[in-house]
Parts: C-alpha cells; sequence; structure tokens
C-alpha cells in the first residue's frame, strides 16, 4: 500500500494512483514515448559513433544497422513478455519465473550495477563538458553538482523524472531532426558551396577499406550504443496504462531508433570523410563544421550536455526502480521497500546514488586504475541481462503457449526461429567481446562482476531472504 493518503477514486493525495508495491502510476504515454526514444540516445551517439566510423570506414553504417536490428528483436521480444505479464521489476521478474531464483537474482544485481556505473560515467562527462564553460571549478565538484540536482529531481516523483526526460529527449530528437534535414541538403547538393554527392563513401579507400572483419567487430560497440531501450519496460510498473504503453512505445521505436543511428551515421561519412581526426573527436560537430554552421563546437558541447544529463536521470530512476523490485522477492534488504508519499523509493534512490558517489571520488583520486576497472566491470554486463531476457522469452512463450494464449496480444515476429537466431546472435557478439583485443578485458572483468553477483546468491540462499537491514 503507498503511503500517500488514499481517496476513495483510489488515487493518493498527489492525484496519481497507485502501483504495484506503493509506486504511483505517474507517467503518462507521451513520457513513456520519449523514455523509450531518449533512453538509447545518449552521449555514445553524439561522440563515441567517432570511434567506430575511425574503426571501420563508411560501412560503420552496416554496424549499426546489425547493431539496431538486433536490439530491436531483444526489444520485441522483451515487449512480448512485458504486455503479457506487466510485472515490477520488468525483465528480472520474468527471468524469475522461467530460469528460476538464482538466474533473476543475478539479472537484477548486474542490471543495478550496471546503472549505478553509468550514473558515476554520465556525471563525469556532464562535469567535463561543464569544465568547458567553467574550467576553473574542480571536476569531482561539477559532478557532484550534477548528480544532487537530478537526484532531488528523482526524489519528487515518477511524474518529474517522467517530465525532464519528456524535455531532455524532446530536445536530443530535434536536434537529430535538424541534423538530418541539413545533412541532406548538403548531399543533395542544395547547400551553400556543397559539390553534393556520395564520394565520401568511396573515395578514402573503399566503402570498407578496414575490411569486412572490422566492421563485424564495431558491432559489439554499437550494441552498447542502444542500451537503455529496455528503461521503458521498467517504467511500465508506474504507467496508468502499462500494457499498451510499452506495446505502442516499442512499435515506434523500431523504425526511429534505427532510422536516427543509421541514417545521422549515413551522413556524417557522407559529409565528411572518414579519415578526418574531427570525426573521432565529434563527428556530428565535424559536420556542422562543414556545413559552416556558426558556433558548430558550443552548439554540440550543449546538446551532449543535455544527452548525459538524460543518461544521468534515466540512470538514477532505473537503478532505484530495480533494486525496489529486489526488495520485493527477498532479493535486496527490505530496508529499501519504504517508498515516500509521493511513491518514490527514496532509499533505493539514494543508495544508488551513493554508489555513484563514491565511484566519482574513484573518478578523482585514481582515474587510471580504480575508476577504469569499475568502467571495465560493467562493459559487458548489458549484453549478459540481454541474452537473459531472450531465454527467458522463449520459455515464456512456451508456457503462456499452453496456459494463457489469449495473453499473447503482442508477439514475437517468426517465433520460435527468430527467438533463436537472437539468442545465437547475441552468444556471438559476446563471444566476439571475448575475443576481439579492443574490448576483451571488459569481458573478463564482466565476468568477474558476475561472479561476485552468484557468490551474493550463495550467502543469500543460506542466510535466506535479505532481511529488513
Amino acid at each position: 500500500m503507498s503511503t500517500g493518503t488514499v481517496r476513495d477514486d483510489g488515487t493518493t493525495r498527489d492525484g496519481a494512483p497507485d502501483a504495484p508495491g506503493g509506486l504511483q502510476q505517474g507517467l503518462k504515454r507521451r513520457h513513456m514515448q520519449l523514455i523509450a526514444l531518449g533512453g538509447v540516445i545518449g552521449a555514445g551517439l553524439f561522440v563515441g559513433s567517432g570511434v567506430v566510423i575511425r574503426s571501420a570506414g563508411p560501412a560503420a553504417v552496416l554496424s549499426f544497422l546489425a547493431a539496431g536490428v538486433l536490439t530491436v528483436l531483444i526489444m520485441r521480444m522483451l515487449a512480448e513478455m512485458t504486455v503479457a505479464r506487466p510485472a515490477l521489476g520488468s525483465f528480472y521478474a520474468h527471468v524469475r519465473e522461467t530460469l528460476g531464483l538464482r538466474a533473476g537474482f543475478t539479472v537484477g544485481w548486474l542490471y543495478w550495477y550496471f546503472f549505478v556505473i553509468v550514473v558515476a560515467v554520465e556525471a563525469v562527462a556532464g562535469g567535463r563538458i561543464v569544465q568547458l564553460w567553467l574550467p576553473g571549478v574542480p571536476l569531482w565538484a561539477v559532478s557532484l553538482v550534477l548528480m544532487t540536482l537530478l537526484t532531488a529531481t528523482n526524489m519528487v516523483s515518477a511524474r518529474s523524472y517522467g517530465e525532464f526526460e519528456y524535455w531532455f529527449s524532446s530536445v536530443k530528437i530535434l536536434a537529430i531532426v535538424v541534423f538530418l534535414f541539413l545533412g541532406a541538403l548538403f548531399v543533395l547538393g542544395l547547400w551553400p558551396d556543397s559539390p553534393g554527392g556520395l564520394r565520401n563513401l568511396t573515395a578514402h579507400g573503399g566503402f570498407a577499406p578496414e575490411g569486412v572483419g572490422a566492421v563485424l567487430a564495431a558491432v559489439v560497440p554499437c550494441i552498447g550504443f542502444f542500451t537503455g531501450a529496455e528503461i521503458v519496460t521498467i517504467a511500465a510498473a508506474e504507467s496508468a496504462e502499462p500494457e499498451r504503453a510499452v506495446a505502442d512505445a516499442i512499435r515506434s521505436i523500431v523504425l526511429r531508433v534505427v532510422a536516427f543511428y543509421v541514417l545521422s551515421v549515413f551522413l556524417v561519412v557522407t559529409v565528411v570523410p572518414w579519415t578526418s581526426k574531427a570525426i573521432e573527436v565529434s563527428p556530428y560537430a565535424a559536420v556542422l563544421d562543414r556545413l559552416a554552421v556558426p558556433a558548430a563546437g558550443t552548439v554540440m558541447n550543449a546538446l551532449v550536455l543535455i544527452a548525459v544529463l538524460s543518461c544521468l536521470n534515466s540512470a538514477l530512476y532505473t537503478s532505484s526502480r530495480m533494486l525496489f523490485a529486489l526488495t520485493r522477492n527477498g532479493d535486496a534488504p527490505r530496508g529499501f521497500t519504504k517508498v515516500s508519499a509521493s511513491g518514490v523509493p527514496r532509499r533505493a534512490l539514494l543508495a544508488g546514488t551513493s554508489a555513484g558517489y563514491l565511484s566519482v571520488i574513484a573518478a578523482w583520486i585514481s582515474p587510471d586504475v580504480v575508476f577504469q576497472f569499475l568502467i571495465n566491470s560493467y562493459g559487458a554486463v548489458a549484453l549478459f541481462v540481454y541474452l537473459a531476457i531472450a531465454v527467458a522469452q522463449v520459455r515464456m512463450r512456451r508456457k503462456l503457449e499452453r496456459t494463457e494464449p489469449e495473453r499473447l496480444t503482442l508477439k514475437m515476429w517468426l517465433f520460435p526461429w527468430l527467438s533463436r537466431l537472437t539468442i545465437a546472435l547475441m552468444a556471438v557478439v559476446i563471444g566476439a567481446m571475448a575475443w576481439l583485443p579492443d574490448s576483451r578485458s571488459q569481458f573478463w572483468l564482466s565476468l568477474l562482476t558476475v561472479a561476485v553477483v552468484l557468490a551474493g546468491y550463495e550467502l543469500r540462499r543460506r542466510k535466506g531472504p535479505a532481511d529488513a537491514g
């Protein structure tokens, strides 16, 4: 039961209806749409994509396309389970039901750990951008201020988080649409002093100058850029229409996300030679410079800051809700179950924030050892979670077909063959991470993270469910 005052109409005193576990259904459909889209449009697109382009050449477009398609398949599988069985904690609950208690515990804590590190990474990234305008302020101070501000926002209510994410995501999407429009004018020769054409796709060593292997290897980091689309299924517990909201959000994300990433990267390698050093630093700023857009660097820095704040906002929200969900089955201390009058699990939120604070301090005291270890130790975690989601979907689909076929209102395409192919492809991507030199350390340290979580489960199993700590 919510700790807020409940009216006769079933709403709490702030007007939002109760959701499972005392949360409140304060998120609207427009919030859910933008949470789904904004969750995958982060600094990885605006900055990290440049590294992929420099490693694979213009054929990086194919790397992003392959990663986007694989992510869409995973999201479709997750949407099927979420619509059929809405649950607090989303895939944590689904994995727990289909693959067992150990698997559920592991997936839930891995996902929490992933977003706790994201909090620190985004806070540090945002601090570095702000330092460009305030060079005299220490990085740790700026990072802590950003974390404090967005923690305060999340402490208010789920609706507060949804509003901030709605506007953050709106700015990001508008910026990408404008970028696509300007880039298209340049390619079509309609921009002043533009030669037009597609010559840059093949003029510097060919379309795939580094070979097919480089294109396939680039799929691994590209999938990391798409991580975050699943946040919408976690937020569904605080939506007034969870099944419909998730179904609509997942349907909209398919073409839009792939289009945003693939088309924008296509324009980058078409407008600017992939060999340009400016692409690796900031591909979108490189394009705006080529188009002679005034203050291109400042515009991109501001846009990247918004993307970082959006990801930080979502990471704080997601880590708190996953920890809250873990408490419902005794997989985390019961003390984190308590919610505020506005339906916010503040203790769970502060737990993630505190871990983020410690990570930021590590970035200040030991950036090359401790902070680098933290970054590497979560690199493959999201991929492990995605693989578990895919396996869980196959198990749940079989069960639902036998017992509750009427609940399968949104289905995975071409089941079971496409589901099995998705599982195989995810296994290949994870295997590639272990094989490629650039990602090998992340894979092994992420396995260490899994081992620690599994050890935690054994302690939990022997002592019984987590106490009220």
